[in-house]
């Protein structure tokens, strides 16, 4: 098996944020010791604008190329037909169960999803039979997600944060992301996230939680490891995303202070009719990473 970041610098190509018209708002933002970010629509750009297979332009096409690649034997056109509507099926019954026990915003391992689908297949003889080991069914994740939704660093991605990482500030993430989200940082930097500068403790991917934003169980998690590794409360901590609702309206909430990211059509979401976010305001506007050391 190929190391899954080569399969990101094999299928992702340069992508350009497309601007979005909105004026940047540099308010100074005093007492700011630590910074978290969202990943897709904020340090990345993504080609569907947000991360998954409930958002991303999924197709059979897609599947039944990732399908080969990953080195699955069978009737691969039938399966990609049949995959995608498993896929799709997959995930509104691991939504429904979780939302019967108790989760509000649940969010799916996609890697058991890939298994259960694979597993499904096979059973009605579209797909050779074999064991389902990890590796083969992550290929087969990562192909099929580099295809549906292409990622690449956001304008000042590296510099920005190796910039803030130099004076002094603690990084972290708060995102809704699968098992292969880290490893485009891998892929794209040559370096893990850790290595990035980013604390792992404040690293919160919703796919280890199995909750994705706007939970409000993400960025307590976070402040808790802010506190207990730097001794940053979330009021010292800001935090930058693309989402009025995911990102500042659930950032604000848990008490940081926000900076709305709009520096890509793709990915904004401004969300004017829901009324958690009619009268919401975030502490800051920007519309390119790099104007994040302007405010802090």
């Amino acid at each position: 098996m190929k190391p899954l970041e080569d399969i990101v610098t094999e299928r992702c190509s340069l992508l350009e944020p497309i601007a979005t018209g909105v004026n940047p708002e540099l308010s100074k933002l005093p007492g700011i010791r630590a910074i978290l970010f969202d990943v897709y629509g904020t340090l990345l750009i993504s080609g569907s604008g947000d991360v998954g297979t409930a958002t991303a332009t999924d197709t059979a096409e897609a599947l039944t190329q990732a399908l080969g690649d990953a080195h699955f034997q069978g009737d691969l056109a039938q399966a990609g037909e049949r995959g995608k509507c498993i896929l799709k099926a997959e995930v509104q019954e691991w939504h429904h169960a979780s939302r019967t026990a108790g989760i509000e915003h649940p969010e799916v391992d996609i890697a058991a999803i890939w298994k259960r689908v694979v597993r499904r297949l096979r059973s009605e003889h579209l797909l050779e039979p074999a064991s389902i080991d990890i590796e083969p069914i992550r290929q087969l994740g990562m192909e099929y997600e580099c295809r549906v939704n292409p990622t690449w660093p956001m304008p000042g991605c590296r510099g920005t944060t190796q910039a803030l990482k130099n004076r002094g500030y603690v990084l972290g993430i708060v995102s809704n992301a699968q098992f292969y989200t880290p490893l485009l940082f891998s892929a794209f930097f040559g370096q893990t996230v850790e290595k990035l500068g980013f604390d792992p403790d404040c690293c919160i991917w919703s796919f280890k939680e199995l909750e994705g934003k706007p939970s409000d169980q993400l960025f307590p998690k976070a402040g808790a490891a802010l506190l207990k590794n730097h001794g940053i409360a979330l009021s010292e901590t800001l935090y930058v995303g693309n989402d009025m609702l995911n990102d500042i309206y659930t950032a604000k909430k848990a008490g940081c202070r926000t900076a709305l990211f709009a520096g890509d059509r793709r990915s904004l979401r401004m969300r004017d009719q829901d009324e958690r976010c009619m009268n919401l305001r975030p502490d800051a506007v920007i519309t390119e990473l790099k104007q994040i050391l302007e405010i802090v």
